[in-house]
Formats: C-alpha cells, structure tokens, sequence
C-alpha cells in the first residue's frame, strides 16, 4: 500500500461516510443487474410500438448482457489504470444519459444501439463498485460485510427486476422501465464525489487495445453460441461463434502471458483456491439463473398468473440472497470458507432438485420456501467466492480481479438458461399434438410454450384446449428433467469446491502497509 493509500484507509476507516458510499455503491450494481432483466415484461408492449421482426427482438434482449461480458474485464482494467471513481462516475453520467435514449427509442435499430451503449456503461459500473469496496473497507470483516451487500445486490438483481417491471407497468408506459435509472445515477455520482476515495495502480502500465479487442469478440462470440444454441440447438452459426470465441480467448490468454502489464493476470488461475472460488462463482449463478428463469414461465403459462404475481412469488430467492449476503462472512469465519460455499451450493442443489415435483397446483408458499433456500445458498456461496476472489490479488490489482467476478455471473446466467434451457426444449418438442391439428399450427405449438398458448387461439375451443394441455404437460416434464440435471451439476460442484477450497480463508487482520 502506497503512503497515500495509507491515509485514504485510515481516513475512511474512522468514518461512517463510507458506509453511505457503500449504499450507493449497492444501489448501482442492483439497477444494473435489474437491467438485464426488467425488460422482460415490457418485451410485448415495446413490440407492439417499435414493431421489430424476430431477430431483432432477440438482440433487443441479449445486446446488453452480450456486451456487458464482453467489455467487464477490459473496463476493471482501466478502472486500475485511470481511477477507480473516476471510472464509476463517468459509467455513472453515461448510464443515466443512454438510460433517457431508451427509454424514447423510436425504432427497432436505435432501441439495439441503446441497449448496446447500456451494456458499455454498465461494464464501467460493475467491477469499478467491487474494486472500491475493496479500497473502502481495509479491515477484512467489515469488507466481507460490504462485500454481502454487494453480493446480495447482484443476485437478488434479477428477482427484483420483474416485480419493478410489473409494478412500472402497471401504470406507464414501457420506457419506464429505464427512467428510473435517472434518479439512481444522480444520486450516485452526487454521493461519490464526495465520500468515495479515488484509487488506482500506482503502476499501471499501458492498456493493450489489443488484448480489449480479443476479449470483446472472445466473450460475445462465447455467450451469443450458447443462447444460439439454447433457442436453435447445434446449428452452424452457433459452432462458428464458439470457434471464433474459443480462438479469441485462447489468443488473449496467450497474450496476456507474454506482456509486462497484462488485463488480466492469468496466472492467478494457478491459485487452486481462486480458481476454485471463480468456478463456484459461475455455478451458483448458472443454477440460480436457471431456476428463476424457467420458473418464471412455469408460473405464467402453466400457473396462468400475471407478471406482477410471477415476479412476487419469485421475490424470496432475492430476500434469501440477501440475508445471506450480510451473514456470508461470519459464517465462512466461524465455520470455514469451503464449509460456507460448499453448503451454499447444496442449497441451490437442492432447490432445483425440488423442481422436480413441482406441478400445476404447487402452492405460492411451497414455491417461495424453495426459492429462499435457493436465494440463500447463492447468495452465501457467491458472496463467500467474490470475498475470496477480491482477497487473492493485491490492491492494484483489484479492478481486474473484481471483472473476473462479474464475467462468472454473466456466463454463469447465459449457461444456466441455455443448459437448463436445452434441456426443457428437448423435452418439450416431442409432445404429442392432437389429431386434426393442422401441420404449421403443430410446429408453431412445438417452438415454445408460448407459441402454443399463441397456436391455440386459432383452433376450436375444444381442440386448442386439448393442444395446450398436452404442450403444458411436457413443458412441465420438461421442467422435471431440466431440474434434475441442474440439481446434479450443482451437487458435484459441491463436491469439487470442498476439494478445490480446501485450506482457503478469509482475512481477519486490518491490512498494513
């Protein structure tokens, strides 16, 4: 720790001003992880004034978070480079702005440009909040406690996204949805200029563009060929985007070896305790994600209930998340870090197992109790692992370690609804339609269970029933097994963070320099 460092940390430390930057703090990553979510609900009433096709609809909805895991670990770089805050706050400005340029798009290509310059802004905001909080807070147990805020914050995000949403709609229009971003940002900025401290890399080398280059189309290339392959199955522009992907990351990673002051220090991944912490990182998420997602349909085209009932009954998973966040230190301290992850993704584990014996007349509180236990074990488990992650690197390094954080989450929420999602799919389209259901109509039904709720209008009262009963069933079959699988991926990654976390704690000693 450099001499001005030093009294930044014992500046702040005696302080309650840090706790109200840490608010702030929480309240953007929140809105950016809402972001990706919330527009979900407004999808129907933004298609009916924009009118997009298909395929632009799809990118209206997969830009943001395509380019916010393209550009995470670049932006946590910079952020060690020019100024953490300085970072933030520009992100800050810039959100807000683009925020009003989607909120009154008028056309299908300015809404995918707007949710694209969102997705950029909103990769400044996500490893710059980590990376302060890690200069916020020198004393571990308080960091591990401002680090479940955070962590709280970014799982509980997507819950609390569709219950914003309904709620926003329910009485305005759609660009609501992203005027409330305005607010946030103002009170962000306004805030941090005043109690969030500036911190950076004392040596931070040059930014290879390069290498931001590489990860762009190495990141967006990986996610877009997993949810191309989740909506289509295995399809030649699926394969070829995760060739490009798998190039382009395997060339940054080569470069990132060979250059003084690389992105991102690749050799951390040595570290059996990091990389063990970044893998558990992506599978609470990947499970969490997955459940919240296909639940969500369950809910409305099997249950028939509004967006606003959906998101409320999902609203749990995000209390869970968020009790655990504030208990995930203390716990990984009296027990140990591996106890901690390791219990967290049982929890999820054993949420998507209950999946399995969910059916149409499931009760609210049977499903609100399961997604609490699955809100809380990823909230420990990710709250434990980013402590761990942040902890492993020096100071300098933060940003960049805090990027690596956040691109787990994004991979594990686009691998979570693709895996879980092949799965569902595959089950479903083999159900089987009624007789006289004419062909096209059959495979409108096939598509999706929305598309046969859509397909069913069409046919006589009797004969769409019947279609869409059938197609409920296997969805819900679908569910079973989709559950089932992910219930078994998430209790062998149980298994291995024991392993792999083995001997890993948190600090408890104030750093010195």
């Amino acid at each position: 720790m450099t001499g001005t460092d030093l009294k930044v940390a014992e500046t702040v430390r005696g302080t309650p001003g840090r706790w109200l930057a840490l608010s702030v703090l929480v309240l953007a990553v929140l809105l950016v992880a809402v972001d990706a979510t919330v527009l979900g609900l407004a999808t129907p009433f933004l298609s009916e004034d924009l009118e997009p096709t298909g395929t632009q609809l799809l990118w209206i909805g997969d830009v943001y978070s395509f380019v916010i895991a393209g550009l995470l670990i670049s932006m946590g770089s910079l952020g060690d480079r020019i100024g953490r805050k300085k970072l933030l706050l520009t992100g800050a400005v810039a959100f807000g702005a683009v925020s009003v340029l989607n909120a009154y798009a008028t056309s299908p290509e300015m809404m995918i440009v707007a949710r694209a310059l969102l997705g950029v802004a909103g990769a400044t905001l996500m490893p710059s909040t980590l990376a302060l909080i890690r200069n916020l807070f020198p004393d571990p147990r308080e960091r591990s406690l401002a680090v479940g805020f955070w962590g709280a914050a970014a799982s509980a995000g997507a819950a609390v996204g569709p219950v914003v949403g309904g709620a926003l709609l329910e009485h305005f229009w759609w660009g609501s949805v992203f005027l409330i971003n305005l607010p946030v940002m103002a009170i962000l900025v306004v805030v941090g200029v005043k109690l969030i401290p500036e911190s950076r890399n004392p040596r931070p080398g040059p930014w290879d563009l390069i290498s931001v280059g590489l990860s762009l189309v190495g990141m967006i290339s990986v996610v877009y060929a997993i949810k191309e392959t989740a909506v289509h199955g295995v399809s030649a522009g699926g394969m070829l985007a995760a060739t490009l992907g798998a190039t382009a990351l395997t060339w940054f990673v080569r470069r990132q070896l060979t250059l003084p002051s690389p992105l991102l220090n690749v050799r951390l991944f040595h570290n059996r305790g990091f990389s063990g912490a970044v893998l558990a990182d992506l599978l609470t998420i990947l499970g969490l994600a997955g459940l919240v997602f296909f639940l969500s349909q369950f809910l409305q085209l099997v249950q028939g209930r509004s967006p606003l009932e959906a998101g409320l009954i999902e609203l749990p998973s995000a209390i869970g998340a968020v009790i655990a966040g504030l208990l995930a230190g203390h716990l990984a301290r009296r027990t140990s870090v591996r106890g901690a992850v390791t219990a967290g993704l049982t929890a999820v584990g054993l949420a998507l197992g209950a999946g399995v014996f969910a059916t149409a007349g499931t009760t609210p509180a049977a499903m609100g109790a399961v997604l609490f236990v699955g809100g809380f074990g990823a909230g420990l488990a990710f709250t434990v692992t980013a402590d761990v992650i942040l902890s492993s690197v020096p100071k300098e390094e933060a940003g960049a370690a805090s990027a690596v954080s956040e691109t787990a989450y994004e991979l594990g929420a686009a691998l979570g609804i693709a895996l879980l999602g092949s799965v569902v799919t595959g089950v479903y389209r083999g159900f089987t339609v009624p007789d006289a259901v004419p062909g096209e109509t059959a495979d409108a039904a096939r598509e999706s269970l929305a598309g046969a709720a859509q397909a069913a209008e069409t046919l006589p009262a009797e004969q769409g029933a019947a279609l869409l009963a059938s197609a409920r069933d296997a969805f819900l079959d679908g569910f079973h097994v989709a559950g089932a699988v992910g219930s078994v991926v998430l209790l062998a990654t149980a298994v291995a963070a024991w392993f792999l976390l083995r001997g890993q704690r948190l600090e408890s000693g104030v750093e010195h320099p």
